[in-house]
């Protein structure tokens, strides 16, 4: 099998399975309500604030994007180091 046969299988059976557990799994909304019923009696200890979960994750995104940014700056830097000195040890023309 090919490469591009097993990857368009195993996308295929990855796309059924979340599709398949999405409804499996979703809540059913108790009989008489139509629609969104905004929650209104959780006590203050039981509520998690948005915005500290939401700096966190782009601080986290921020951070590992600068980390891989970083690594491929030095990465470059050693590939045209190589190159100078291959550049140096070529006879010139």
């Amino acid at each position: 099998m090919s490469f591009r046969r097993l990857s368009v299988v195993l996308t295929t059976a990855l796309s059924s399975f979340v599709l398949l557990a999405s409804t499996a799994f979703a809540q059913q909304a108790p009989a008489g309500q139509a629609g969104f019923v905004p929650v209104d009696s959780v006590p203050l200890a039981d509520q998690l604030p948005a915005a500290p979960l939401l700096i966190t994750a782009y601080a986290f995104v921020w951070a590992a994007t600068m980390v891989y940014v970083w690594s491929i700056w030095r990465r470059l830097n050693k590939v045209e180091d190589e190159m100078r000195a291959l550049a140096q040890k070529m006879p010139p023309r």
